[in-house]
């Protein structure tokens, strides 16, 4: 992930007194002497259940073939190369195209282990996300009149875990005010610069809720007007928590809960236009892209690119990035199982929990209107090598 930092040492000062406050570890030494509450009770974890793969639903009629294919592409960025290498080795001498070779491998090379929550249960929520294709521009006019930013110079960027091991995973995103880190703008701040915000602009784009849209997928192509062909990878974001637009009409009265697919949101912001900016910007989260090379799928928070059908994204506090999944749940809007082996190769802002994924169908229309309906109940189990120790999900 790319990030602009400023001098080590500033950010160090900044950072320190930041966290300080946000942490207020203990109770300071300071007369009159305090009376320290007792610790609270340790957060509940989630956790790894041992499985037979005999348990997993479909398990034995699952199209392991491909998802011997998504894995060793995996395998050229692996994020846990000790546990994976052997693996990753045996997977590139196998055959293409054998379901029964495959699955053999994973049964050997794998151990089976449900994600359970911290609150017990191993039921979560799938849904599906896409790589849009949208009209643009590389220049504005009247008719494409929305920027895709890249990343903007003045996005500082702190991981907290340099100095602070326990926030692992945690990063705080603002902008330096002199000496003073800051919130970066949000949304509506950025939308009412009016294309005149300080990030260098991509594309231009036509409609805004596309756009909204490209952000929440995180990648997306743009067709240009010179008939040449983009794509947009995620960069960063400006450091505010995803906050749904589908949930902000549904609790406004805007649209009853079965409404709010991708196609029920984009059809209240044609009936209204006048209050659509509002809407928007009900999310502070914005996100800056990059441009990558088209002849590549859209690249995941793995930095592979994504395998249509084989690739989801996940919350890596609980699955590890890279790890294979078996998935059971359904196809949107049906009964029918949707139960494969696919593999944790990117992440999400609204991708938050246990069991958690979001299953990705591809590039286009039909793959957006699959993916727009697609809220379902569902299981995931992580297989992890044998005799490499277990990944400890956080609280």
């Amino acid at each position: 992930m790319s990030t602009r930092i400023a001098s080590a040492a500033s950010i160090s000062r900044i950072t320190t007194h930041i966290v300080g406050v946000i942490l207020l570890a203990a109770c300071a030494p300071l007369p009159p002497p305090c009376e320290c509450p007792p610790p609270p009770a340790p957060a509940a974890q989630a956790r790894y259940e041992p499985a037979a793969f005999s348990a997993l639903p479909g398990w034995d009629s699952a199209p392991h073939a491909a998802s011997l294919r998504a894995f060793v592409a995996g395998c050229a960025r692996p994020v846990n190369a000790q546990a994976m290498q052997a693996a990753c080795e045996a997977a590139a001498a196998l055959p293409a195209g054998d379901d029964a070779t495959a699955r053999a491998f994973f049964e050997n090379e794998f151990g089976a282990y449900a994600v359970v929550g911290p609150d017990g249960t191993a039921e979560g929520t799938v849904t599906g996300y896409y790589e849009p294709v949208l009209e643009g521009s590389r220049a504005p006019s009247a008719r494409f009149a929305q920027p895709v930013y890249g990343l903007p110079d003045d996005l500082v960027v702190v991981d907290l875990a340099e100095q602070y091991p326990e926030l692992r995973g945690m990063r705080l995103r603002g902008r330096l005010n002199g000496r003073r880190l800051q919130p970066y703008y949000s949304r509506g701040e950025i939308a009412s610069r009016n294309g005149t915000f300080g990030a260098p602009v991509i594309a231009w784009v036509a409609d805004p809720v596309e756009l909204f849209f490209l952000q929440v997928q995180g990648s997306g192509q743009i067709r240009l007007d010179t008939g040449e062909r983009i794509r947009v990878g995620f960069a960063d974001q400006n450091g505010y928590p995803y906050r749904s637009l589908g949930r902000y009409l549904v609790d406004n009265g805007e649209l009853a809960l079965e409404q709010a697919s991708m196609q029920g949101i984009k059809a209240w912001a044609a009936a209204n236009p006048q209050r659509l900016r509002e809407a928007l910007n009900h999310n502070a989260s914005y996100v800056f892209f990059r441009e990558l090379p088209v002849q590549a799928g859209p690249i995941g928070a793995l930095g592979v690119p994504l395998e249509a059908g084989y690739s989801i994204a996940v919350d890596p506090k609980f699955v590890p990035l890279g790890a294979p999944v078996y998935l059971a749940t359904t196809y949107p809007l049906l009964p029918q199982p949707l139960e494969r082996l696919v593999m944790a190769q990117d992440t999400g802002g609204a991708i938050r929990g246990a069991v958690r994924a979001d299953f990705f169908w591809g590039s286009g229309a039909e793959a957006g209107t699959l993916a727009g309906r697609m809220r379902q109940p569902g299981r995931l189990w992580v297989l992890w090598p044998r005799g490499a120790p277990l990944p400890r999900p956080l609280p």
